[in-house]
């Protein structure tokens, strides 16, 4: 797979984040988010077993300790980035938390740099400021005064951060996305059960009202698109994946004008304009700088 196209496969699954996001905002009128994080990620689970079952008989070396904690440790990232998200939206806006979740873009090279020591490609931090900028245009240009939720959803993008640069080193050394998707998946879905549980009613009622932003979240939020991310983050960086994730917030606002009729300001518009310049220079300027420089 090249690049470009593992830089397609990130697209397409900040895409379906944005429809997901709709569902999340929309569920959470009916069910405690530990609950709605628990079962979503049980769907997921169950939907990509399967996959790495298959991924598993056609492997050549085998998945040692060292790729199971690995995985686990995503799976806990991830846990604590479902979660932090899915409470900050119980006090804060949905506006709000899209643009807040965006920092991810900034704190992915931060990560690479300080845990992995890997510095990025430079073209990728003027690529992340725009692109956090375009998530702030996006935004309307303003934020209401920062509550609990706000504060949440900063402790979200940490993790969505190194869930991010995780995946992407974890899945490059084992070679095993669909394995690693499904043990991250099951230890969210285990744990969001085991709290919700502990802190949260549930009945049958709820969950019937809320059955189809589960499944869809569960379905394709979840299964497909963080599949999608570690299948794509095998043949890119962590950084200029986090900027074509980060386009999850376009996707959104365009889904709530279609779906919810939102409406995206004109000032919006110029932020969707900078994202999708900021996924354009780390995805060209990289590739012009290696064909001008001569071979050794």
């Amino acid at each position: 797979m090249t690049r470009v196209q593992a830089n397609l496969l990130l697209l397409l699954a900040a895409a379906i984040w944005g429809g997901g996001f709709v569902a999340q905002s929309t569920a959470m009128q009916a069910i405690g988010p530990f609950w709605f994080i628990g079962l979503r990620f049980v769907v997921a689970t169950v939907v990509i077993l399967p996959f790495a079952w298959l991924e598993h008989r056609k492997a050549t070396a085998p998945v040692n300790m060292r790729h199971w904690r690995a995985f686990i440790l995503i799976g806990l990232a991830l846990f604590g980035g479902a979660a932090t998200q899915q409470v900050g939206l119980l006090t804060t806006t949905v506006t709000n938390s899209s643009f807040i979740t965006g920092l991810y873009v900034v704190f992915v090279p931060l990560i690479a740099v300080g845990i992995l020591r890997r510095p990025p490609h430079w073209i990728v931090w003027p690529g992340a400021l725009m692109a956090f900028a375009g998530i702030f245009l996006l935004s309307g240009g303003a934020l209401s005064k920062l509550t609990v939720g706000d504060m949440w959803t900063v402790v979200c993008a940490v993790f969505w951060a190194i869930q991010i640069t995780l995946a992407g080193a974890a899945v490059t050394e084992s070679g095993r996305p669909l394995t690693l998707s499904a043990v991250q998946f099951a230890v969210t879905g285990i744990i969001g059960v085991v709290v919700a549980a502990v802190l949260e009613p549930i009945s049958f009622d709820v969950i019937r009202a809320t059955l189809g932003e589960i499944l869809y979240v569960g379905i394709f939020s979840s299964g497909l698109a963080f599949a999608l991310q570690v299948i794509g983050q095998r043949y890119t960086t962590s950084s200029q994946a986090a900027i074509f994730l980060s386009s999850e917030a376009l996707f959104g606002a365009a889904l709530g004008a279609l779906i919810l009729g939102e409406t995206i300001s004109p000032i919006g518009y110029l932020g969707c304009a900078l994202m999708f310049g900021a996924m354009l220079i780390v995805e060209v300027v990289p590739e012009l700088l290696r064909r001008r420089t001569p071979s050794a």
